[in-house]
């Protein structure tokens, strides 16, 4: 056997839930594309509420201009326009790393996109990039684009759907919490309840006891 070391290989927690609202999709997609090469897995989620810097007019018609470029001979072979806003952000990131060689097709998929929030990560923990937040990012008054807006009016035909969609799940989402908060503070009464009473505090105190560790000698 070769006594050569084996390389080691990072180990990764469970893939990592961003939520693109109000985030810029080029700093967004930066912070993404290093995630996922490093051997982060990340899942997008609510790709139609990311933003765009400059006005709706221009980038709509920076991508008009886009949708004109096609191979002369032969169409069929590219580029391929995407219409959906997470393909689009999936592009984007796709464009920031050499695709074509094996260690960067690993990594695009470790990355998956989604517009809304579907079922498996409605009720998972989501996180925001700070660095890639509009709101930190681009000066007050400065003009944005929505990229689902602009997504419906070059071919996406899902905007509505996306929005009932997200509709229901945040009317789920409003039920959930407050039913939560009144379990809370059920429990806390009852802690306070059980604080007072007599036979509560003899039981706690045996417990105390039987906890101390006794001494080896």
């Amino acid at each position: 056997q070769s006594m050569r070391q084996q390389p080691q290989t990072m180990v990764f927690d469970a893939p990592v839930v961003i939520d693109c609202r109000g985030h810029l999709l080029g700093r967004l997609a930066s912070v993404v594309a290093k995630e996922i090469l490093s051997g982060q897995r990340v899942v997008l989620v609510r790709c139609e509420e990311a933003n765009i810097s400059g006005s709706f007019i221009r980038n709509k018609l920076l991508y008009m201009s886009y949708l004109r470029k096609k191979m002369n001979t032969n169409p069929a072979k590219g580029p391929y326009h995407f219409r959906a806003p997470s393909r689009m952000i999936w592009r984007t990131i796709r464009s920031m790393m050499q695709h074509k060689i094996a260690r960067c097709e690993a990594a695009l998929e470790r990355l998956k996109v989604f517009d809304g929030v579907p079922s498996p990560y409605d009720k998972k923990k989501r996180m925001v990039v700070p660095d890639a937040l509009r709101i930190t990012r681009l000066r007050p008054g400065r003009r944005f684009t929505n990229l689902g807006r602009m997504c419906s009016e070059v071919g996406w035909k899902h905007r509505d759907t996306i929005k009932m969609l997200e509709e229901k799940r945040k009317t789920k989402a409003e039920a959930y919490w407050a039913k939560k908060k009144e379990l809370i503070q059920m429990r806390r009464k009852a802690e306070k309840q059980a604080a007072g009473d007599a036979k509560v505090k003899k039981v706690q105190k045996i417990l105390d006891v039987l906890e101390k560790p006794k001494p080896i000698f």
